[in-house]
């Protein structure tokens, strides 16, 4: 049995199904009575990653655990080694954790401290580990689906700065591999789309898609941050702008693990926009 959390988002909710296919036993966990959509046979379970208490019915049993912070638990909340002294505990061997390139890139950022503090726990853990540091999500150009569809617009920062934006498909592809395989053990992947893309060609893959017009119309950096300000922590927002104007070579590299892992080249962006297509009509 496989336990995973988070499973109600872009990464979730793909794991949950890929296991399914294969054939695994899966606990799906989120914090809402049972999630609208789970493949027929999976287990829903309710349970807060932040309190290991709460998880200990849910992975009991399992022999492998995907974890994934959301929301606050990105930067508060029960100390990381509570969740995986609970794991071993029930039996589990094998540790997925989701984490970010920019854990490995950046290893003095503010913002990402809690996810760094979960990578020590899980190295520390004495279980079987994989850490996934993905850089940054394709989905991410949800944030322009209301002014695309109210305007045809796309509004971004840095229009011409480019990044290789991985497909959350593929995160959840390799995150299958690592929790179902042998071979990743001690492992840290880094997951990135096949080449780098900026937003104003994203902004032009999702005009092609369409059909029709989408302009692009460059925002400065405090714009930006105004925008982003309204749903993310200052921290995080500052961090992130830094990322997105002012990217590392490292950052900017396409690198090869999520060809590595799963024998074929990452998604690009435009295999994304074709099936999230109705989020922008």
């Amino acid at each position: 049995m496989i336990t995973v959390t988070g499973a109600t988002g872009n990464v979730g909710r793909t794991l949950v199904r890929l296991l399914a296919e294969a054939g695994e036993e899966v606990v799906a966990v989120s914090r809402q009575p049972r999630p609208a959509g789970l493949p027929t046979g999976v287990r829903s379970g309710r349970a807060d990653l932040g309190d290991a208490k709460s998880m200990r019915p849910v992975i009991e049993g399992s022999r492998a655990l995907f974890v994934l912070l959301g929301g606050e638990l990105n930067s508060r909340g029960e100390r990381p080694g509570a969740l995986l002294e609970a794991a071993a505990d029930a039996g589990i061997k094998r540790v997925v954790l989701l984490s970010s390139q920019v854990s490995a890139t950046r290893p003095d950022a503010g913002s990402h401290a809690r996810l760094r503090e979960y990578e020590a726990a899980v190295r520390a853990s004495g279980l079987e580990f994989t850490i996934l540091r993905p850089g940054g999500f394709a989905s991410n150009a949800f944030a322009w689906a209301e002014p695309v569809r109210a305007r045809r617009t796309v509004f971004a920062p840095f229009g011409d700065v480019a990044l290789p934006v991985v497909d959350p498909d593929d995160i959840a592809a390799v995150a299958a591999a690592a929790l179902r395989e042998d071979g990743h053990a001690g492992r840290a992947y880094e997951l990135t789309g096949p080449e780098p893309i900026s937003p104003r060609r994203q902004a032009a893959v999702i005009s092609e898609a369409l059909g029709e017009d989408v302009a692009f119309v460059e925002l400065s950096r405090a714009e930006a941050h105004a925008r982003m300000a309204r749903f993310m922590p200052e921290e995080a927002v500052s961090g992130t702008l830094d990322i997105l104007g002012a990217p590392l070579p490292a950052e900017q590299t396409a690198g090869p693990d999520v060809a590595e892992v799963l024998r074929r080249p990452a998604r690009p962006f435009g295999d994304w926009v074709a099936r999230n297509l109705a989020a922008f009509r």
